[in-house]
């Protein structure tokens, strides 16, 4: 085998790096653009594409294109979504002046939200069991669990309007449920979606 001096081989490293760092970032840059394009994809079957996007595509490199981490980032976030509102209308319910109508459907809204990050974190323990022999058994517990977070937002909702509640109240409490409701929607669209 032919000796190369050091004088060649840091010549022909220079000339080489250089194209192995363009052909490794183009490498790159096409997984990339593969993963974002799957999230996109699989937000247009959603209720709410652009909430999708918004929120999943920040996540599209550790999703890559995989349905299941798809599921799981967006119950994730839906968890987050639901302990914020959570802690938001705690907060609500600490100001001073509030009537008892309020008192009583924000203490209501609260229990609603803890049984919210409940079922999302028992569709998380569901979707982990994918791959067992009764998968069809934990999809459709994926599958209740995840419906049942919305209800639970809606029930929120319905006890401010069913009691005398000051507008504004219901409007910051609408705003975020909404949005808690938005995002478990669009985490069963993706589990309704994986078979």
């Amino acid at each position: 085998m032919e000796n190369f001096s050091p004088k060649y081989l840091r010549k022909l490293m220079k000339t080489l790096f250089p194209i192995l760092l363009l052909l490794l970032c183009t490498i790159s840059q096409a997984q990339g653009n593969s993963n974002s394009n799957f999230i996109k994809s699989k937000c247009n079957i959603t209720t709410y594409p652009s909430l999708c996007l918004k929120t999943l595509l920040p996540y599209a490199s550790s999703v890559q294109t995989n349905p299941i981490k798809l599921c799981d980032t967006a119950l994730d976030i839906t968890i987050d979504g639901a302990q914020n509102a959570s802690n938001m209308v705690s907060e609500l319910g600490k100001n001073k002046g509030i009537t008892k109508y309020e008192a009583a459907a924000i203490k209501d809204c609260i229990g609603d939200l803890k049984d919210a990050v409940y079922e999302l974190k028992e569709t998380l323990g569901a979707m982990d069991h994918l791959n067992d022999p009764d998968k069809d058994f934990q999809w459709d517990n994926a599958k209740t669990y995840a419906s049942a977070v919305i209800t639970d937002a809606n029930s929120c909702l319905d006890g401010f309007y069913d009691r005398k509640v000051n507008t504004s109240v219901k409007a910051n409490i609408s705003g975020v449920i909404s949005y808690v409701t938005k995002l478990a929607s669009n985490a069963l669209a993706f589990i309704n979606h994986l078979y």
